[in-house]
């Protein structure tokens, strides 16, 4: 059981105002607040460590590099994969870039990737690159009436020109989770490899990537109460072990000569070219620790019932248009009706809730949707019902003439 309250005041930044309001904050699907001990992780750094990783034959390198390598382990521990197969980089994007990247070498012209209309651009923009350049051919699995990736339609889809299936684990405007371990056992069968995208999964729940059997995955740490600039790149050892990074530099690579002859590190440091961010990854391993003592099945639970909650009040008012009310994360996106989202996203600005507007990077997904752009409002585990309360309330405040009277 959450104790809400508690754990609030784990938070410092909730006790700020806006708009001479207190703060109700539900962008966490864009980033999360950090709690004070990771804030005091990423300060220790700075104060007491100081030193670059993987560098130095002294003391405070030694140091540093135990707490780098310590974060790696509990991250390992946290999906339920072996340490050296995972990768920091800079976001979740990164990690989906160099995916890319690294597999498509083992692609050729007429190979097929398979993804859908809900993916976020970090997700399917590299795959459009890839298969730009390499000749492949990127096909979208149908979505059914609500927006959620239909079984059916993969299957249809799944023949033995297919290379890659990349989707999210949970999508980032409807929250709908994919069956992504019957996906991966589909795509296996025909000799597939499949990319999850677990930016809005890992933050929220309980991910163990061996049972669920994909062959990479990538997410943020900022997402999920660690510090901004990181991300996790996993992947099967042997995928890492043959694939190239698209960086090179220094603490990447053993040894090179004026030949242009290069031997790079094996997995997963050969992918971790030039200085981390060091900071983050110790504040990292603070946040992990941090979830961990709460728990994700506790979190999920929690969430489920603010969004349930939400929801319940949410579809009583008539001015409120909502496109995902049985997803399965903490995400609502909805819209004001006969009002621009930004336009109300400013509305609800001026009173003191912090939603967010737009595509939300998922552009594809418009079309389905009906609309040019749409609000999101997304809970985690330090929202209280108080909050939702509130949330709606302005909502059914939400009218034309008090939506563009914030303007004049």
């Amino acid at each position: 059981m959450i104790d809400v309250q508690k754990i609030r005041e784990d938070f410092p930044i909730l006790k700020r105002k806006m708009q001479g309001h207190d703060l109700i904050y539900f962008d966490n699907a864009a980033t999360t607040f950090k709690p004070q001990c990771v804030i005091d992780a990423v300060v220790r750094y700075y104060t007491e460590l100081g030193a670059n990783a993987h560098r130095g034959d002294y003391e405070l390198s030694f140091q540093v590099d135990s707490e780098y390598e310590g974060c790696r382990k509990a991250v390992a521990r946290f999906i339920g994969a072996d340490e050296k197969e995972i990768v920091f980089t800079s976001g979740a994007s990164a990690s989906l870039n160099q995916i890319a990247y690294g597999y498509s070498r083992f692609l050729k012209q007429g190979d097929v990737i398979l993804s859908c209309e809900a993916e976020h651009a970090s997700s399917i923009l590299p795959w459009m690159r890839v298969a730009e350049e390499k000749g492949c051919i990127i096909k979208y699995i149908e979505l059914d009436e609500e927006g959620r990736l239909s079984i059916e339609s993969l299957k249809d889809l799944l023949d033995e020109k297919v290379k890659v299936v990349a989707l999210a684990h949970v999508t980032n405007v409807l929250g709908y989770e994919a069956p992504m371990k019957e996906i991966c056992a589909l795509a296996h069968q025909i000799g597939a490899v499949v990319v999850m995208d677990m930016a809005q999964s890992a933050p929220h729940m309980k991910v163990d990537v061996k049972d669920i059997d994909c062959d990479f995955a990538a997410f943020s740490a900022h997402k999920m109460c660690g510090p901004t600039g990181l991300g996790v790149m996993y992947g099967k050892y042997e995928l890492l072990s043959k694939m190239d990074p698209y960086m090179l530099g220094g603490g990447s690579n053993a040894r090179f000569d004026m030949c242009g002859n290069l031997l790079l590190k094996e997995a997963p440091y050969k992918y971790e070219t030039g200085t981390p961010p060091i900071e983050a990854v110790i504040g990292f391993h603070a946040a992990l620790n941090y979830l961990s003592q709460i728990g994700m099945d506790e979190i999920q639970a929690y969430e489920k019932e603010l969004h349930d909650y939400a929801i319940e009040k949410l579809s009583k008012l008539e001015n409120i248009l909502l496109y995902n009310p049985h997803a399965d994360a903490s995400i609502i996106t909805f819209n004001v009706k006969d009002v621009f989202a930004q336009d109300a996203a400013t509305f609800f600005n001026s009173q003191g809730v912090a939603v967010r507007a737009g595509h939300h990077c998922a552009k594809l997904l418009t079309k389905k949707l009906e609309t040019s752009a749409t609000l999101r409002a997304s809970c985690t585990f330090y929202n209280t019902k108080e909050e939702v309360d509130r949330f709606v309330e302005v909502c059914s405040q939400a009218t034309i003439e008090n939506c563009l009277g914030v303007f004049f």
